[in-house]
């Protein structure tokens, strides 16, 4: 499957365990096409089911589901890959864990050495952000249209844009190179959930 598209984040506070599925399901109506089950918590099991369900969901609509950090959570639950942070296991170890067919994305801020030095590793894609305000992380670095578009001539890889997106200002990322919108807020945030998924989808 091409890496394209609506790529939602789950929440804890925006979508807790009673209203995880529905509101996946919505999501994965209203268009997206790679959810992301993002949750810190310490219960492994309810984690472990709640993934499992999502796998089950996702690929019933032809999406991925990627795990959050997670490496163990995502070979036990069967998910498509898992994407890493700064402070994560590195990418090889995830690698030798979850396999050759496993999707694995990285997190790269606004640092064109990380992306190319992720591109070498071995990652399937790579995230590029804040570029806007957000309200799940606030003080997180700004990352500029400037990078963006510079990784999109250099990288031979799909690019995921994060951070304070909405449909308004969607399309200037699409434009400067991202294949994939990663949104939490502006998709689980909002009343509708699915018509806020496809104002997402309709930008692609």
């Amino acid at each position: 499957m091409r890496l394209r598209g609506l790529y939602a984040i789950t929440d804890n506070q925006l979508t807790p365990g009673e209203r995880l599925e529905t509101s996946v399901a919505a999501a994965l109506r209203g268009g997206a096409r790679i959810i992301q089950y993002r949750d810190k918590g310490s219960d492994d099991s309810r984690r472990r089911r709640e993934a499992q369900k999502l796998v089950d969901l996702c690929h019933s609509h032809n999406a991925l589901l990627i795990i959050n950090d997670d490496v163990d959570l995502a070979a036990a639950c069967g998910a498509d890959g898992v994407h890493l942070g700064k402070e994560d296991v590195d990418l090889a170890r995830a690698r030798e864990r979850l396999g050759v067919q496993a999707i694995i994305g990285l997190s790269c801020y606004n640092d064109p050495e990380r992306a190319h030095r992720a591109a070498q590793a071995g990652a399937d894609y790579i995230a590029f952000g804040r570029f806007f305000p957000s309200r799940t992380k606030p003080d997180a670095s700004a990352a500029t249209l400037e990078t963006l578009s510079a990784a999109r001539c250099e990288l031979d890889l799909p690019l995921v844009a994060i951070g304070g997106i909405t449909p308004d200002n969607g399309g200037l990322l699409i434009d400067a190179g991202a294949d994939m919108l990663a949104v939490i807020h502006g998709v689980f945030g909002q009343p509708d959930v699915e018509m806020a998924a496809r104002r997402f989808a309709e930008l692609f």
